[in-house]
């Protein structure tokens, strides 16, 4: 194992390797940078220019770029809004309102610096565990799938704290939407109203684009102010030393470096949903997040600027593509949609997921946990030399730069399919994401859902129609149940806890 470990090295650090690293990170980041694209849609525009290559040149090329798009997805997320990524939908949710409050240097040194953590870590684990993960993943079935959705749908709800009723019929409704299109079990068109472009479903990436970009973009519209609100920040835009930034984004390495154990969990966490076939990187998100504010000493604070939301946000996401590298080299399982490109690309070079890749091929197989660590660092080197340019962009006024941004959406949302039907999805998602904002509903129960819940209906009709009733007793359909009954009674037992102490201490006062 030492020796393919070394070899594996020596052979991504030769000239041409490294300089086809390099090309693929400068494409994998100018991809995140741009929202909606995609880093599988990229991967699969890239795969025939691998034909010919040899296999770590290959992977060194593609993982390259596929590894640095969560990364600078982030980065998008924090300071526009707008996810990058549809895997970094929950960055948004606190590193944005940190931006508006002026402190986007000290979100995007958080979540740089937390992804590059992640991406060591998962790293480290896709080295360890290849050899044993086999037989662990093959334990899974249908119904073990099927709760493991339920289970992130319950941590989503759960997210909705005081608000849980609203989380819940706007997860409901997130469902609903996840049955538009052609019913898998029947072969019928559901919800479709006669028009074909919904036969395939509601797509995700305008869908994820509008919810939170569109809807970012619409207030800031309407503000007619920067994306920071900070006034000192805005005062100061044009005058403003390098310092402050630095200073910021110091801060917030600081602070991922201060919160260790909680990038370590929320990075177990990446590489744990990574593992499973078909889940996705936007749930591997947003159950670390959840996570976060569940432990969190300050859990209030979520959603409204939470450094902790933002620094486990930005581990799993870099962990959880190590994580989905497992199932696809171990037995020819993609994780997601990027490793199922990644899956053809074995086939291009001539190797064969399997066996083969944990002996004969094993320095391959180490080599992409090498270009993995590798490319996160030169990327997040580039995101702190571009971070002081990135975040004054934060204090032009609305109308400078909200043209740039709606040129940037439509863009996204249209290249998903090259259908015009996908801009009306984006535009409707906005709108869906401003009557949220203005009466206080949440957003992400909603997403959350809408990317679940097919997942969920195939892996429950697969259960009934392969154990009945019976998968209900499986063991760990049982412990997974377990956690979902703890993770929501917890919220509850916690607001009746509050409740009661708040009496005692009127009672007291009173007295």
């Amino acid at each position: 194992m030492g020796e393919a470990l070394v070899g594996s090295l020596t052979q991504v650090f030769q000239l041409e390797t490294l300089l086809l690293m390099l090309v693929g990170i400068a494409l994998g980041f100018a991809v995140g940078i741009l929202p909606g694209l995609g880093g599988a849609v990229t991967l699969a525009l890239m795969l025939p220019f691998t034909v010919g290559l040899e296999p770590v040149q290959a992977f060194a090329f593609l993982l390259g770029m596929l590894a640095v798009t969560s990364t600078a997805g982030d980065i998008t997320s924090v300071l526009f809004g707008v996810p990058g990524e549809a895997t970094s939908a929950a960055t948004v949710l606190d590193g944005h309102p940190m931006t508006k409050r002026g402190q986007a240097g000290r979100a995007l040194g958080a979540v740089l610096s937390a992804s590059a953590l992640g991406a060591a870590f998962g790293a480290i684990v896709l080295v360890a565990i290849i050899p044993i993960v086999r037989p662990l993943v093959l334990s899974f079935g249908p119904a073990e799938f099927f709760v493991l959705t339920v289970l992130g749908l319950t941590f989503v709800v759960a997210l909705s704290g005081k608000q849980m009723l609203k989380g819940l019929l706007m997860a409901t409704f997130g469902v609903l939407v996840a049955m538009v299109g052609i019913d898998a079990q029947e072969g019928v068109p559901r919800y479709a109203f006669g028009e074909l472009y919904l036969w395939a479903g509601i797509p995700l990436v305008p869908l994820v684009v509008g919810l939170f970009g569109g809807t970012e973009l619409l207030q800031l519209m309407l503000s007619r102010r920067s994306i920071s609100r900070a006034e000192a920040e805005v005062a100061t835009a044009g005058a403003s030393s390098a310092s402050g930034d630095l200073s910021g984004l110091g801060r917030g390495v600081r602070d991922s470096f201060a919160h260790w154990w909680l990038v370590v969990r929320s990075s177990a966490i990446g590489v744990g949903v990574g593992m499973v076939p078909g889940v996705g990187g936007s749930v591997a998100q947003f159950l670390a997040y959840g996570h976060a504010q569940q432990t969190s000493t300050h859990p209030e604070e979520f959603g409204k600027g939470s450094i902790e939301g933002v620094i486990a946000a930005g581990s799993a996401n870099n962990a959880k593509d190590s994580g989905a590298l497992i199932p696809t080299v171990a037995f020819g399982i993609p994780g997601g949609a990027a490793t199922a490109v990644l899956l053809s690309a074995f086939l291009v070079v001539g190797l064969d997921p399997g066996p083969e890749m944990l002996t004969s091929d094993l320095d391959v197989t180490l080599s992409m946990a090498w270009v993995t660590i590798l490319a996160n660092i030169v990327a997040v080197a580039v995101g702190f030399l571009l971070v002081r340019q990135l975040t004054r962009l934060t204090t032009m006024p609305g109308t400078y730069i909200v043209p740039a941004l709606l040129m940037l959406l439509t863009v996204g949302a249209f290249t998903a399919s090259n259908n015009f039907g996908d801009v009306v999805v984006m535009l409707g998602a906005a709108v869906i994401g401003v009557l949220c904002v203005r009466w206080d509903w949440p957003r992400v129960p909603f997403l959350l859902a809408v990317v679940l819940g097919s997942i969920a209906e195939r892996y429950l009709f697969l259960s009934y129609s392969l154990y009945g009733f019976e998968w209900l007793t499986r063991p760990l359909v049982l412990i997974v149940a377990a956690i979902i009954v703890v993770t929501l009674a917890r919220p509850l037992w916690r607001r009746r806890r509050s409740a009661a102490a708040a009496q005692l201490e009127e009672t007291g006062e009173r007295l």
